[in-house]
C-alpha cells in the first residue's frame, strides 16, 4: 500500500498576506495549518511607534517564537529588562513588550508562534 505523502512549498518572495506599516513589514504564509511570518524592519523602526501607535497599544501583546535571521533589535519587556537578539538567535518573548531596531542593518526574524495576530488591524 502506497502512502501519499502531500508536500506543500511556499516562499516569502509570494506570501499569503502582507502587512505593511512605517519601516517594516510582515509577511505571512500559511502552511500546514500554520502560519508563519517574516519581519522586516528598517533601522530606527520601534514597535510602540510603527505597529502600536496605529492600533492604539503602547506594547505587543502577542506571544512570539522566533529566529533572527539577520540584524539586531532589543526587545523591553513590562517588569524593565531589556534583552537584544542577534542573528542566529531563536527567541521566545511573552506578551507585553516593546522592541526596537539596533544599529544601521535592517532587522529580519521568522515567527513559529504568534504570526497570525501579529500587527494585524481589527476590522
Amino acid at each position: 500500500m502506497n502512502a501519499r505523502l502531500d508536500v506543500i512549498l511556499k516562499r516569502f518572495d509570494a506570501p499569503d498576506e502582507t502587512r505593511t506599516f512605517d519601516k517594516g513589514r510582515f509577511e505571512v504564509v500559511h502552511l500546514g495549518g500554520m502560519t508563519i511570518g517574516r519581519a522586516t524592519y528598517e533601522p530606527g523602526w520601534r514597535w510602540s511607534v510603527h505597529v502600536g501607535a496605529k492600533l492604539g497599544q503602547a506594547m505587543c501583546e502577542v506571544e512570539h517564537v522566533g529566529m533572527v535571521v539577520s540584524g539586531r533589535a532589543t526587545a523591553a519587556t513590562r517588569d524593565g529588562r531589556v534583552i537584544e537578539m542577534r542573528a542566529g538567535d531563536v527567541f521566545y518573548i511573552g506578551p507585553g513588550h516593546d522592541s526596537s531596531v539596533v544599529g544601521d542593518e535592517p532587522y529580519v526574524s521568522l515567527h513559529f508562534i504568534g504570526a497570525s495576530e501579529y500587527a494585524k488591524v481589527k476590522a
